[in-house]
């Protein structure tokens, strides 16, 4: 029999991705395969949609069933270590059944297989940290912000995740940053999702463009084409291509980006003085001149000892969108290496 395989589920806000990885860290798929995620219809449908794109990923593969020995699943935060879904409720889960829901257990028990559980940004975090140092892992940390429609992150010490008492370490995008000398002249406090007013998503997100960064920036730039774009959503998801381009409202609008990640980082590098801060997720798949100009200005910005810069490192989040769904196999991977 064909040696056994894990898959790798990256649950997001618009999309499910997933990946198929072999005992030895083979990736069996090179490229983005991507379907609907559904999760603003509810976690039924939401899960049924993770099915479909579990079936999916092996026709591609051309992997049998019966091959798979365990399934990760990354989904975004915040959720409990063993995928439950906070009751708080976030960016991505904002349908009132979401609230407690066992996205895990759901899951397992429609595949009728070990599913072990992310949060997407850990996912992430723990794909490239092991991409940047591969068998020097276990000797470094890490901080990874991936941004995306809201932003996730993770905590990556001694190469392994760090997952904290109830599963919410590394919740990056909802830590307070400061505001003072972000936000322009009247530019109101940004709102989060989650509940909180001026952390670190508010800003450093696609949620936090279209609902707190573009509205502003419009009255700054009247007549600017985004005004006439059919929807806010609309509007927000043009603003990365307009910033390509070097659109001004769009930089100012990614310079402020920049500027909270920076600031997030700052305050990371003295909780755990890591060796790389990572940047990942739709703000840097983008030509290599813009996002190198966002990486320089998001370490511009992050404020580090003489002694930490000569020590740690800034770089982008390999292989982009997919480092969650191959992050989440290397999860379900050591964990049945730590059986």
């Amino acid at each position: 029999m064909d040696s056994w395989v894990v898959v790798g589920l990256d649950n997001g806000g618009n999309k499910n991705n997933g990946t198929v990885l072999d005992p030895s860290r083979r990736f069996l798929l090179d490229r983005l395969v991507e379907t609907p995620s559904r999760v603003k219809e509810g976690p039924e449908i939401a899960v049924a949609a993770l099915v479909q794109a579990f079936d999916g990923i092996l026709q591609v593969t051309g992997v049998a069933r019966a091959r798979v020995r365990s399934v990760g699943l990354a989904t975004p935060g915040p959720a409990s270590a063993e995928g439950v879904i906070s009751s708080r409720g976030s960016t991505n889960f904002g349908h009132p059944g979401w609230s407690g829901f066992d996205f895990r257990g759901a899951l397992a028990k429609r595949l009728q297989l070990p599913v072990v559980y992310n949060n997407d940004g850990n996912a992430a975090a723990l794909y490239a940290h092991h991409v940047c140092f591969g068998a020097d892992a276990a000797r470094h940390s890490s901080i990874s912000a991936i941004v995306g429609t809201g932003l996730g992150g993770g905590v990556i010490e001694a190469g392994r995740i760090i997952k904290g008492a109830a599963g919410m370490a590394g919740e990056l995008g909802h830590v307070h940053i400061p505001m003072e000398g972000l936000l322009a002249p009247g530019q109101p406090q940004p709102h989060c999702n989650c509940g909180f007013d001026g952390d670190a998503e508010s800003v450093a997100s696609l949620t936090g463009i279209e609902k707190n960064l573009l509205p502003y920036w419009l009255t700054r730039f009247p007549g600017h084409e985004l005004a006439r774009a059919p929807s806010p959503a609309k509007a927000a998801m043009a603003v990365r291509g307009l910033g390509e381009k070097g659109d001004p409202l769009a930089r100012k609008i990614f310079e402020q980006q920049a500027m909270a990640l920076g600031r997030l980082f700052t305050i990371a590098a003295n909780f755990t003085d890591p060796s790389a801060y990572f940047l990942g997720g739709g703000v840097v798949e983008t030509s290599p001149d813009f996002r190198e100009w966002f990486l320089a200005k998001v370490r511009e910005n992050t404020v580090l000892r003489d002694e930490q810069k000569r020590a740690a490192r800034f770089a982008l989040v390999s292989d982009l969108d997919m480092a969650g769904a191959r992050g989440a196999a290397l999860g379900a991977l050591e964990s049945l290496s730590a059986r």
